[in-house]
C-alpha cells in the first residue's frame, strides 16, 4: 500500500482521538527503529522527533520487562501513555485530569480498527516486470509470424549464433558461506524491544551487508556450544558502552529457549534473505 495513504489514514485516526478525548494534547505513532508513521495535525514533526529520542532514552534506563504492552509516564504537567499495537507504538500525551483508561481504550480501538481496515483493502502487489517480458505485444507476434521459415532455420544452425547465445548466459553468482561470530551474552529488556530480537555491533552488521551486497539480513541464528539454536530478528546495539566489545544483547525469553545466561559465549551467523 502507498505509504502516504497509510499515514493519512492513521493521521485521521489520531485526529479522531483528540476530538473524542479533548484532554489529549498530542498523539503520534512510530516504529521501534524511530521511524515516524503518523502524527496528529497539531503536533509538529520536530516535536515528535524530540519526544521519540527522549522516550527511547527513558525506556532504556527504566529497564521495562519484556511483554509489556502499555506503559505510563506521569509528570507534574501531564501524562504520557505508550501502547504497543502490532509492530507500532502509539503515544498519547494528556493532562493529569484525563481518564487514562478511557483515553487508552479509545486510542487503541480507533488505531486498531484503521489498521485492520488497511489490511483488508491492501491491494495485491504489482506483477513483476519479468512477467511483462514474457508477454509480447500483438504486433510483435505478427512480425514473428511473417518471418520466412528458412530464416529461422538458418539462424538455428549457425554456430556463431549459438556462441552468441552462450556468451549472454551469466554465470550463477556464488553466495559466500555465512560467517560465524562469537559473542558474549548480555541481558536486555525494554518496552521497545520485542522478545525475539537480539542486538549486536553495528560494525558487524555492516560487514555482513557488504559481504552479501543486495541480500537482506534481518535475522540471525544464535547457537550455543551445547548445540541449541534459534533464529532471532536482528538489530544494532544502541548503547555505546557495549560497542566493539563482542557483546550480543539477548532478551530473557530467548535466553530461556537456549538455556543460557549473561556472560556465556554463543555463536551467531546471519540468515541470508
Amino acid at each position: 500500500m502507498d505509504t502516504e495513504v497509510y499515514s493519512f489514514a492513521l493521521k485521521n485516526a489520531l485526529n479522531g482521538i483528540q476530538k473524542i478525548c479533548p484532554d489529549v494534547k498530542n498523539t503520534f505513532i512510530f516504529r521501534e527503529d524511530g521511524e515516524i508513521v503518523a502524527g496528529d495535525e497539531n503536533t509538529p514533526e520536530e516535536t515528535i522527533v524530540r519526544a521519540i529520542d527522549a522516550l527511547d532514552g527513558m525506556l532504556e534506563k527504566a529497564d521495562v520487562a519484556d511483554g509489556v504492552e502499555h506503559i505510563v509516564f506521569e509528570g507534574s504537567k501531564g501524562r504520557l501513555n505508550v501502547s504497543q499495537i502490532d509492530d507500532l507504538y502509539l503515544v498519547t500525551v494528556t493532562s493529569n485530569e484525563a481518564d487514562a483508561n478511557y483515553v487508552n481504550t479509545v486510542a487503541r480501538v480507533l488505531v486498531s480498527t484503521v489498521l485492520k481496515s488497511l489490511e483488508k483493502i491492501n491491494p495485491a502487489p504489482l506483477k513483476d516486470d519479468s512477467d511483462r517480458l514474457h508477454t509480447e505485444p500483438e504486433d510483435s507476434i505478427i512480425k514473428h509470424a511473417e518471418r520466412p521459415e528458412e530464416e529461422t532455420v538458418e539462424m538455428a544452425e549457425t554456430p556463431e549464433h549459438e556462441e552468441h547465445l552462450e556468451s549472454k548466459e551469466k554465470p550463477e553468482s556464488i553466495v559466500p558461506e555465512a560467517p560465524v561470530n562469537q559473542f558474549i551474552v548480555e541481558n536486555i529488556g525494554g518496552f521497545l524491544l520485542p522478545g525475539d530480537t537480539v542486538r549486536i555491533d553495528n560494525d558487524i552488521l555492516l560487514q555482513w551487508k557488504e559481504m552479501y551486497e543486495d541480500r537482506k539480513i534481518e535475522e540471525a541464528e544464535v547457537e550455543t556450544f551445547g548445540g541449541k539454536s534459534t533464529r532471532c530478528k536482528l538489530k544494532s546495539i544502541k548503547d555505546s558502552k557495549y560497542e566493539g566489545k563482542g557483546i550480543i544483547q539477548i532478551p530473557e525469553k530467548v535466553q530461556n529457549v537456549l538455556d543460557i545466561r549473561k556472560g556465556e559465549l554463543v555463536k551467531v551467523k546471519p540468515v541470508i534473505g
